[in-house]
């Protein structure tokens, strides 16, 4: 699986975290539920055990949210035991495989809690949902997909939401007196100008990968609407051959042929922020980001933003095309699951009820700047530092009519891992569209 900052932790943007997007988190090796947690202890309380990966400032927000739990639940202690994010993936595998997890585990719903769901592994939140309107209707609903299968619910979001969406230079754009681009003809006529003036038209970190994904999933949407990749994830027979991937890929490789990204753009991480460098130094004039991309510039360069020259918009709509305007794609959240081999299943359902994102858990995710996927925050979205971005951010989120989960996560690994290093070869023009196709139909998983 890809690594991208969001997936280490939340994606801040005070001045507090500065860097912190970019550390890793405490490790704890200690067990889980059926070890450190699941039976009441002597004193009549119930114990469970919450595996976590935030860092920062982050994993101070989550502490805060269990201590403020147990104060006000003197029945149940829970215990937050934090992981670095990639031996986390290895270490949950293993205790659900053992049948020894902890009782509340994170992840980020889609192919990876799928395969735990089929194994039998995860509790269905469904009836303790429905039985607490209050509570279903807590959530913004376009986050709930990743975490729903066949109409049942497997967790809920426990952090921020973060969508991708078009960063711009505004100092560049005031030069070249452009205005940002609404349809992909008014991309490709932005590339044209910033290209005879020597600015990279827009930054790709293409040595990492997972960015070119970004375009190719806004393309599939907005040309053959969600349906297309739906299908793919149904295990429809030849589904990457979908006249949507054939076109979305042809308007990648028109982009690249018309030196739409920097040179060399295939050797630029964007995991050490070298894209976003590009964007605040003017060399580059977009930027197409999940909204950690805010937190990057602002912890390598915060005058950049504070002196408003930095820019959000969604993705150019395509003439023609199936697919809402309003359509997003990106990281809906991260999420809280139950294991079903919990001892105490209804604890960790009044846990995930009573401490996640209840009115305290979400001031203080605002308070680090992030955009809980929670319904009716708006004023106090508006009122925070940079509370235009979060503003902007939440809507994208609240009116969207599909927000779809970065493919990368949505797909099995091995079959996303395979999309990664077909869209890299596609992006260099090592493959065309329609081979992409047909190898992509080749290692699809029913």
């Amino acid at each position: 699986m890809l690594k991208r900052p969001k997936v280490v932790l939340s994606a801040g943007v005070t001045v507090a975290l500065t860097a912190s997007a970019l550390v890793t988190g405490c490790g704890n090796a200690s067990g889980g539920s059926n070890s450190s947690s699941g039976a009441s202890g002597t004193s009549g309380k119930s114990s469970i055990t919450i595996w976590d990966i935030q860092t920062g400032a982050s994993q101070k927000v989550v502490q805060d949210m269990s201590n403020d739990f147990n104060k006000s639940h003197p029945d149940i202690q829970s215990t937050v035991q934090f992981f670095e994010n990639d031996p986390y993936k290895q270490k949950i595998q293993i205790a659900m495989g053992a049948h020894n997890p902890p009782d509340i585990f994170t992840g980020w719903g889609g192919g990876v809690l799928k395969s735990y769901i089929d194994a039998g592994d995860v509790y269905d939140l469904t009836s303790d949902l429905k039985a607490d309107p209050s509570w279903a209707n807590r959530f913004l609903p376009s986050v709930m997909k990743p975490v729903t299968f066949d109409g049942k619910i497997y967790g809920v979001p426990n952090d921020n939401v973060q969508p991708v969406m078009m960063f711009y230079n505004k100092q560049v754009f005031q030069q070249y007196h452009l205005t940002p681009p609404k349809t992909w003809d008014d991309l490709l006529n932005d590339v044209k100008v910033f290209k005879a003036h020597g600015i990279a038209p827009i930054s790709l970190g293409g040595k990492d990968q997972w960015p070119d994904l970004m375009y190719e999933e806004y393309l599939v949407d907005r040309i053959g609407g969600p349906q297309v990749f739906n299908n793919v994830l149904a295990g429809k027979k030849n589904a990457w051959s979908d006249p949507a991937f054939l076109k979305a890929n042809t308007m990648i490789q028109q982009l690249v042929n018309a030196g739409a990204f920097e040179q060399g753009f295939s050797s630029v991480s964007s995991n050490q922020g070298e894209d976003a460098a590009l964007l605040y130094t003017g060399k580059a004039a977009m930027e197409l980001m999940g909204s950690w991309g805010f937190a990057t510039i602002l912890s390598d360069d915060k005058s950049f933003i504070d002196q408003g020259n930095l820019g959000f918009m969604t993705f150019p709509t395509v003439p023609g095309g199936k697919g809402n305007p309003n359509d997003i794609v990106g990281n809906p959240s991260n999420y809280y699951s139950i294991s079903n081999d919990s001892k105490n299943k209804k604890a960790a359902v009044t846990f995930l009820k009573d401490a996640v994102l209840n009115d305290q858990n979400v001031k203080e995710w605002i308070s680090i700047g992030d955009v809980p996927p929670v319904q009716g925050i708006e004023s106090e979205l508006k009122q925070a530092t940079y509370g235009d971005y979060l503003s902007f951010t939440y809507d994208m989120v609240k009116d969207a009519p599909n927000f779809q989960a970065s493919w990368d996560q949505a797909l099995p690994p091995s079959e996303a891992q395979e999309l990664l290093t077909d869209l890299s070869k596609l992006f260099l023009n090592q493959m065309t569209p329609q081979q992409f196709s047909d190898d992509m139909n080749q290692h699809m998983q029913s």
